[in-house]
């Protein structure tokens, strides 16, 4: 018997949820949207339309990798951050919606025009949602995988934005070479190295460890580029990071024992945890 799309969302909530899988009603209602390739509005819609055999055969495929805890933006391809389609896969860390506040904090503080290098661009999400809102401004995502640059570049060409966005390969600072940048802004790993194994399955098991793993105390990569970021930035230019829950103190700490900056603005996540700072390069410090 032909199935409907409101019949294999139900039944699939049903079969995700049994498996401890997060928010199962959503992920169904996504993946179905995407092997139809339709907007998740029109499940409801066409909620009378039965569905082609392949369409049903794609669609348990897809339920039986997230029931084993695969991200839903690797099956489907793609995650949307900042209304923007990254396209994503095991090779990046897919974009999570609290790293918004970032971005939110960044584009207040930027004019309209001027050049950002992105550290740890990853897929990209971050410069491109930045070059995205500020036409007049230009520039560079570092990464120390090659394998996501490809992916940074794939998308920046998909959004239109490969001109203004110069990928190189290296680690933080490395390849900046002396230049100096209006904003600097990082989402590095964070994650202390002991706390790996205890997240979630959609991060443990699938995100690249290399976009995790913060070391120790979780701020080795934090540390490094907060104490190379006076040296790229332009006098009265900002630098924007973001870390974990309840690593805001140390963040600071490490912030203003550079002496370069001004006190940092901590901004909160949408769940209330102080997620990110920025900290603006002091103008007329002795260079």
């Amino acid at each position: 018997m032909a199935r409907t799309p409101l019949e294999l969302v139900r039944l699939a909530a049903e079969f995700l949820g049994q498996r401890g899988v997060p928010s199962p009603r959503l992920d169904a209602e996504v993946l179905l949207a995407r092997i139809l390739g339709v907007p998740r509005i029109r499940l409801y819609v066409d909620f009378d339309k039965p569905l082609a055999e392949a369409e049903v055969d794609a669609y348990r495929e897809a339920l039986r990798r997230r029931a084993r805890r695969e991200p839903t933006a690797h099956i489907t391809g793609v995650r949307e951050f900042w209304s923007l389609e990254f396209g994503v896969d095991r090779r990046v860390l897919v974009p999570r919606p609290d790293t918004e506040v970032l971005v939110e904090a960044c584009l207040e503080r930027m004019g309209d025009a001027g050049r950002l290098a992105d550290l740890g661009v990853g897929s990209g999400a971050i410069a491109l949602a930045l070059l995205s809102e500020r036409p007049g401004w230009t520039g560079v995502g570092v990464d120390a995988s090659l394998e996501a640059l490809a992916v940074a570049g794939v998308n920046a060409a998909r959004l239109g934005l490969a001109p203004r966005l110069d990928l190189r390969h290296g680690e933080w600072c490395g390849p900046l070479a002396g230049e100096r940048f209006d904003l600097l802004v990082s989402n590095p790993p964070y994650i202390p190295t002991a706390e790996l194994a205890t997240l979630e399955p959609e991060v443990a098991r699938f995100d690249p460890r290399l976009a995790l793993d913060g070391g120790p105390d979780g701020l080795a990569c934090l540390g490094e580029v907060i104490a190379a970021a006076p040296a790229h930035l332009a006098p009265g230019g900002w630098l924007a990071v973001e870390f974990g829950a309840g690593q805001q103190d140390a963040v600071a700490a490490l912030i203003e024992a550079t002496g370069a900056f001004e006190t940092p603005h901590l901004r909160s996540d949408y769940g209330g945890h102080v997620r990110a700072a920025c900290a603006r390069r002091r103008v007329g410090r002795r260079e």
